[in-house]
């Protein structure tokens, strides 16, 4: 069982909430706007990365995608397609501790790629679920059904990916790592 620590707790909040508060209030505008479902997808993988790169103990992306999925329902009552994503994360969660975390977030070209996998293939599993369960038929017609749902999320899981990755680049390159680190 994985033991996660008190600043490991509030990490998983912190990223939780970002999703979740993000998910729950902005994202809703803009899919109204758009029509797309990229931005819950952008949100949710960048914070996923976030918090698996920062702690990077098995169970973490489940954590923030249970946690974000109970501030969404708190926030957006009649969110269930966000279940998705709660899928979404504990494949996340499977795929990047199969991975190793240390070829992840190491190793920089090799683990670009393989968060990139991650991140797709979290995504098409949201964008499945999503699809094939709480999608209204007309507007799940107007992207090609339920496969043209799970390509839309996984654009949206590769936009994610590029936002997740580029703000861990940055962080190491400002001197923090997982090494080694007090905050």
């Amino acid at each position: 069982m994985t033991h996660f620590t008190v600043r490991d707790i509030a990490a998983i909040a912190l990223f939780a909430a970002l999703w979740g508060i993000l998910n729950a209030t902005v994202a809703p505008v803009i899919f109204t706007m758009f029509g797309i479902p990229i931005f819950c997808d952008m949100v949710g993988f960048a914070s996923l990365i976030l918090a698996v790169w920062w702690i990077r103990k098995i169970g973490v992306a489940s954590a923030v995608g249970f946690v974000a999925t109970i501030i969404n329902f708190v926030l957006r009552p009649g969110g269930t397609h966000f279940l998705g994503f709660t899928a979404a994360s504990v494949v996340f969660d499977a795929l990047t501790a199969v991975f190793r975390y240390g070829n992840c977030f190491g190793r920089r070209i090799v683990g670009a790629a393989l968060l990139l996998v991650a991140s797709t293939a979290s995504a098409a599993v949201a964008g499945f679920i999503i699809g094939a369960f709480f999608m209204a038929a007309p507007q799940l017609i107007k992207w090609g059904g339920v496969l043209g749902w799970v390509l839309l999320h996984m654009a949206g899981g590769a936009v994610g990916w590029v936002i997740g990755v580029a703000l861990v680049l940055s962080l190491e390159a400002r001197g923090l790592r997982k090494q080694g680190m007090s905050i």
